[in-house]
């Protein structure tokens, strides 16, 4: 690890304590980072429900995925901000509570607590997305890789695990969609008790300071490129979970085909999500892994396009583990192009809002483009032009350099 880079962490880095606390804090980020997803991921397998219960329009109920999208966007770039006047465990904890409260409310009778709850789900995620990296940096420095790896894989295996079993939990339990959306509360009130040991730990202090102005991250080209990368993936891994099995429909799937397939996309990212953090930490650049990720992107959705259906499968481990490439990658580089977690969380939370205000435009455009054309082949050439220009801002986002310097980091990690 480059010693620029460790250096202005040690002081923070002793702030986890002794190794009962420091385990403390491990278990509270894995179960803080499970609770980030499901609320989210568990509605998509329901809206049709959801619309036809509550006499909603096609419109109103995409709102309900599209209202978190949005506010992502709107509030990461106040979160450093926050957790500098709050202190960043206060902050952890109040996002906590928000979530349980919003996945409460969301759960209630009525249309308008629906997009409330949902609204609040929203900004108590938010914080969390753009926290939790700059946490990671400044709390484990010398295990950047590993905990950015727990941290990515506990938030998407119960993401996969939220859209598996709602159908399911709401037709044969009698919970229906209201008992099985708050569900997700049981995890967020989990989350909250083991975090409340952490704010001794997480106090005032917690971020560090840093001379390099927030205010600069924007006029970074650096910063630009990790932003658009983080848009990026976003936007594809949105636009297929939202169309995949749609496309697989068109082509004659049957829908418990094409949703089997859907699931193995997802699974297949888990096992790459915990690998990749840890290889780019110890790469002194991370351009081959962004190279492995455009041919598996090529490959895949390629596949889709032009190749067999009796491959399909292949094509979706194929997609699911180049999502895993980037995801991996985006979350790593929050950390890696910055000297301290403070710095980490800025760029983070400019990537991050920037990113999924990106991503919250891809699916509608492709289904726009879809409607226009008549066809599946100018949103899947889209989808590749997009993995194009993934390659090339990752390949900057890459290099060996820092935020806010223009020479090369030196060294190795």
């Amino acid at each position: 690890m480059r010693t620029s880079q460790l250096e202005p962490n040690i002081v923070e880095s002793r702030g986890a304590g002794s190794p009962s606390n420091r385990w403390l804090l491990v278990l509270g980020i894995i179960f803080v980072a499970a609770a980030l997803r499901a609320p989210f991921t568990s509605v998509g397998p329901l809206l049709e429900t959801i619309r036809d219960d509550l006499g909603l329009s096609n419109t109103m109920a995409g709102a309900i995925t599209t209202l978190p999208l949005l506010a992502f966007a709107l509030v990461s770039p106040f979160a450093p901000k926050l957790a500098r006047r709050m202190g960043l465990g206060n902050v952890l904890l109040l996002a906590m509570l928000m979530l349980a409260m919003g996945i409460l409310v969301r759960s209630a009778s009525g249309t308008g607590l629906l997009f409330t709850g949902t609204a609040i789900l929203g900004l108590s995620i938010a914080l969390c997305n753009v926290l939790l990296p700059g946490l990671i940096k400044g709390k484990f420095p010398q295990q950047i890789g590993l905990m950015t790896g727990v941290y990515t894989v506990s938030m998407n295996l119960c993401a996969a695990i939220a859209s598996g079993i709602s159908v399911p939990l709401a037709s044969r339990s009698g919970l229906g969609w209201r008992g099985t959306l708050a569900l997700w509360f049981i995890i967020a009130a989990l989350a909250t008790l083991f975090w409340i040991p952490q704010l001794r730990q997480l106090g005032p202090g917690s971020g560090a300071k840093t001379a390099y102005s927030p205010g600069n991250m924007w006029r970074s080209g650096l910063a630009w490129q990790v932003t658009l990368f983080m848009g990026l993936q976003s936007l594809i891994y949105y636009v297929l979970i939202a169309w995949f099995s749609v496309i697989l429909s068109g082509r004659g799937m049957s829908s418990g085909h094409s949703g089997w397939i859907l699931s193995l996309m997802q699974l297949a990212q888990l096992p790459v999500m915990f690998f990749v953090p840890m290889w780019a930490g110890r790469m002194k650049n991370q351009r081959m892994l962004v190279m492995i990720m455009f041919v598996l992107f090529m490959l895949g959705i390629g596949g889709i396009w032009l190749g067999s259906t009796a491959w399909m499968a292949v094509w979706a481990v194929c997609i699911g583990v180049a999502g895993g490439f980037a995801f991996g990658l985006a979350m790593m580089f929050f950390s890696l192009r910055t000297r301290t977690s403070q710095e980490a969380a800025e760029l983070s939370g400019m990537a991050q809002s920037v990113g999924y205000l990106l991503a919250a435009t891809g699916p509608a455009l492709f289904g726009w483009l879809h409607d226009a054309a008549g066809s599946w082949t100018m949103p899947l050439i889209l989808l590749l032009a997009a993995s194009t220009l993934l390659l090339v801002v990752g390949l900057g986002a890459a290099g060996d350099r820092l935020v806010g310097s223009g020479q090369s980091g030196g060294g190795t990690r």
